[in-house]
């Protein structure tokens, strides 16, 4: 266990937290759940980081930590776009229905291809691209645009923000798909079990 890794543990358990007190501020409309909310959503997003960084600069990079890291940063996102995608309190506005559906579709996707790959070939390797990381950006901005309730002021940014993270998150799925069809279409087990024999001449 890494200090890169343990700081990707302490990411996952403020997700709980996280959506304890964001529900209890949608319910109750206390700021102070909202705030603690915030507090628990930055921090997270920030460790991102930070975890990154000492694995990377002290060599820290391991196994269980590219397993846990792309995890916690769904159990955050997924977790906070469900809750203000669904919930329907006066307090914080909504998150698009559409992009709710796209973060969800996408990652289900993503979810049932690592599934495969992993069934067919026994290792799957993660290879983040660029278009996904900046999906990702734009899911954790959109989080913070409501929860600091700046969309009361831009509403239009809102939409533009939903828009703009329902495409990048799109792409990336594609691109994610289609990583996983060129892999899977290279491995042995694609090839068919009882080949045609040749004509005879």
């Amino acid at each position: 266990m890494t200090t890169a890794n343990k700081v990707t543990v302490f990411r996952v358990l403020l997700v709980p937290f996280f959506v304890v007190e964001l529900v209890n501020y949608l319910h109750t409309g206390k700021e102070a759940h909202r705030i603690a909310a915030l507090a628990a959503f930055f921090s997270a997003s920030i460790l991102d980081g930070v975890d990154g960084f000492i694995a990377r600069h002290f060599h820290q990079v391991s196994e269980l930590g590219k397993f846990l890291d792309p995890l916690a940063d769904k159990l955050l996102l997924v977790s906070a776009i469900v809750s203000l995608g669904f919930n329907h309190g006066p307090h914080l506005s909504l998150i698009p229905i559409w992009f709710t559906g796209a973060v969800l579709g996408r990652d289900l996707l993503l979810l049932i291809g690592l599934g495969v790959i992993h069934f067919t070939m026994g290792k799957v390797n993660i290879r983040p691209c660029l278009v996904g990381k900046a999906a990702t950006v734009l899911q954790i901005t959109l989080v913070l645009f409501i929860l600091l309730k700046w969309d009361t002021h831009f509403p239009s940014v809102l939409f533009f923000l939903a828009l703009a993270a329902s495409i990048f998150t799109g792409i990336s799925g594609l691109i994610y798909l289609w990583d996983g069809m060129r892999v899977l279409g290279s491995h042995p087990s694609s090839s068919p079990t009882n080949p045609a024999p040749p004509p005879d001449k």
